[in-house]
C-alpha cells in the first residue's frame, strides 16, 4: 500500500529529511502587520526577530485552512492508496481540528493529532515514513502513531528572553522582569499536550543549557537511542557548541540532527531558545 504523507510547517524538520521521505509540508500563515506570508516559503526565523525590534509586537500565526487541507488531500489521493495527515498538536493550533473536517469527505484519509510541536511533532512524522511498510493499512498505521509513539515523545526547550512569552500572554510583566533580573531561563516542557514550565536556571545562557541538557538526559535507560534533534531558534554558535557536546558526553544516540526553528515557533519562544526532542522507549 502506497501511503502519501502530509504534515505541516511548525514540525521543523530539515529540507533533506523532507526530501528523503518525500513529505508534503504545508505552510502556516505568519502576519507582520498588514502583509500574510507563508511559514517556510517566503519568511524566515530572522524576518520575525527583526519585525519585533523594530515593531514592538509580536506577529500573528493563523492555522492552515480546511479548504488548504482538502485541496491537498484531494491531490495526494490521485497516486495514493490512502493519506496520513500528521499535524501539529490541537492543544496549540486548529489545524488537527481542520484536517479532520477536510479529511472526513474522504474515504482513505487518516488524520493523527502528533500532541506536540516543533521537532517533536517532526519526530511522529519521521516514525510514520519509516514504518509505513509495517502495516497492511493506514488506519492500522495511524493507531500505532497514536498509540505508540505520540505518548513517548519529549519535547522541551530552554529560552534565553521571557519577552517574547511576556508579549504572547504567557508570562506575566512582573514575572518576566523578575526572572531576567535574576537571569532565569526557564525550561518549557511539552506535558499531555500543552505547554508547562519546567525546571529555572540560572546564570549565563551557555551554562544553563549544558545543564538543562545533563537534567533532560540522565536516565539514559529509559531514552531510545536511535535519535535525538537539537532544534533552536538562532542559537549562539556557543549554545549550540555546548548543546552538541553535552549530548555526546550524557548518551550515545545513532543519529543527531540540528533544525531551525520555523518562523510560527519562533514567534512564539523568540531567539537564543533551544531544545532537545527525543523519543522515550
Amino acid at each position: 500500500m502506497r501511503i502519501s504523507i502530509v504534515t505541516d510547517s511548525t514540525c521543523d524538520l530539515s529540507e533533506p529529511l523532507i526530501q528523503k521521505y518525500r513529505i508534503t509540508v504545508l505552510p502556516l500563515y505568519v502576519t507582520l502587520g498588514d502583509q500574510s506570508y507563508q511559514d517556510g516559503i517566503n519568511i524566515t526565523s530572522s524576518d520575525i526577530f527583526r519585525y519585533v525590534e523594530q515593531n514592538g509586537n509580536l506577529p500573528k500565526t493563523a492555522a492552515i485552512s480546511v479548504a488548504a487541507y482538502a485541496d491537498c488531500f484531494r491531490a495526494l489521493a490521485k497516486d495514493a492508496d490512502a493519506v496520513l495527515c500528521i499535524t501539529l498538536g490541537s492543544g496549540f493550533s486548529s489545524c488537527c481540528q481542520n484536517a479532520r473536517i477536510a479529511a472526513a469527505d474522504f474515504e482513505n484519509v487518516y488524520v493523527v493529532d502528533s500532541c506536540n510541536l516543533s521537532t517533536g511533532h517532526g519526530h511522529v512524522v519521521l516514525q510514520a515514513c519509516e514504518h509505513q511498510n509495517d502495516f497492511s493499512d493506514a488506519a492500522s498505521l495511524a493507531d500505532f502513531l497514536s498509540t505508540q509513539i505520540v505518548p513517548k515523545v519529549d519535547a522541551s526547550f530552554i529560552i534565553d528572553r521571557l519577552d517574547y512569552l511576556h508579549k504572547g500572554g504567557r508570562c506575566s510583566a512582573v514575572a518576566a522582569l523578575g526572572a531576567n533580573m535574576l537571569k532565569l531561563k526557564p525550561c518549557i516542557e511539552v506535558r499531555n499536550g500543552k505547554m508547562a514550565v519546567g525546571k529555572k536556571y540560572r546564570g549565563q545562557f551557555t551554562h544553563c543549557v549544558s545543564q538543562y541538557i545533563k537534567d533532560r538526559l540522565h536516565d539514559t535507560a529509559d531514552i531510545d537511542p536511535h535519535r535525538i534533534f537539537i532544534t533552536h531558534a538562532q542559537a549562539s554558535d556557543d549554545a549550540l557548541s555546548a548543546a552538541k557536546d553535552t549530548v555526546a558526553q550524557c548518551a550515545n544516540f545513532s543519529e543527531v540532527f540540528e533544525t531551525q526553528a520555523g518562523s510560527t515557533i519562533a514567534s512564539h519562544c523568540g531567539p537564543n531558545t533551544l531544545g532537545i526532542l527525543y523519543l522515550h522507549k
